[in-house]
């Protein structure tokens, strides 16, 4: 099983207009609600890909019902801490004319640290029946940098895998606690090493720093150039075929959940590096986030080159 972990989840809300005009009435000529948040964009493609999958983290309010009803549509099960407030939602605004998108993030509820501490309790029961854990996003608000770190470490006394997928200081201190896995694109690990990384040379020496730090797998977004694994085995390299891409948002979501089913099957990081790369390249080729279809991946699959480069 794969759990994941979403704890500032949302109601996502895709609004299309033929164009955008600010101060004035905008008439939506298409909208969709979907369950959202880095991890929830984790467990979708995951269940798409035939996986049983749990989801987790703290939702509130109809929102919050709504956001676990909607998760049956994908056969993704529940498991989420629940609060009196609503859960946030995020509007994103497409203008068709000039091709422009506008978001709209909602801050979202405050997480009492006892609800913070009853979450972590509820979490540690949820974990011993994970093969593979996936964390990923922004926290509440009333949660801070030392989140993370509490829920990687509870992982890690059960013996299971890992991977963490979130941004600055909750980034940077989360790999104090060594999750297995990390998926820092090139700001990111520019960040983490304040190395300029100007090239891929540069990108390889500080992912290898990061790696001795005893994150087990670093894996960097190259974008349409692929991306770069760095493990006990050595650094490799996944290049993917041209793709008429369509929506990139959500891709690296996608990638996180096929390194988890890799993982989830006892795959080695290279081996989990092709179906992770196959899953995002087939996500890229779908308007809506976090989608896949299996046809999709399985013609990218064969076509992505893996080469070890040191």
């Amino acid at each position: 099983m794969i759990l994941t972990v979403t704890l500032n989840a949302a109601i996502d809300k895709r609004y299309v207009v033929e164009e955008f005009r600010i101060g004035e009435v905008n008439r939506m000529k298409e909208c969709a609600y979907t369950p959202g948040g880095k991890g929830l964009n984790v467990s979708k493609p995951a269940a798409i890909a035939g996986a049983e999958v749990v989801a987790t983290g703290f939702v509130g309010g109809h929102a919050g019902q709504y956001i676990e009803e909607s998760l049956k549509d994908f056969r993704i099960k529940s498991a989420f801490y629940h609060l009196a407030a609503e859960s946030r939602s995020c509007i994103n605004i497409w203008d068709e004319k000039n091709k422009v998108q506008t978001e709209f993030l909602e801050p979202g509820f405050t997480v009492k640290e006892e609800e913070f501490r009853g979450f972590v309790e509820k979490f540690a029961q949820l974990v011993k029946e994970a093969d593979v854990v996936a964390m990923s996003g922004s926290v509440p608000r009333g949660l801070d940098e030392k989140a993370y770190p509490i829920l990687v470490e509870t992982v890690k006394k059960a013996g299971k895998k890992v991977i963490l997928d979130t941004s600055g200081k909750l980034l940077e201190e989360g790999i104090k606690a060594c999750p297995t896995m990390i998926k820092p694109n090139i700001d990111e690990i520019r960040m983490l090493t304040n190395k300029p990384c100007h090239d891929i040379q540069e990108i390889i020496r500080a992912a290898k720093e990061i790696h001795e730090r005893g994150i087990e797998v670093v894996v960097v977004s190259l974008g349409s150039d692929g991306s770069l694994c760095v493990c006990n085995d050595g650094v490799y390299r996944a290049v993917v075929p041209k793709i008429n891409a369509v929506n990139t948002v959500g891709c690296g979501d996608s990638m996180i959940a096929g390194f988890a089913l890799g993982f989830e099957a006892g795959q080695t990081p290279v081996e989990a590096l092709r179906k992770a790369s196959a899953i995002s390249a087939a996500a890229a080729m779908r308007e809506e986030t976090g989608f896949f279809v299996k046809e999709d991946m399985e013609t990218i699959y064969p076509q992505i080159t893996i080469e070890k480069i040191g």
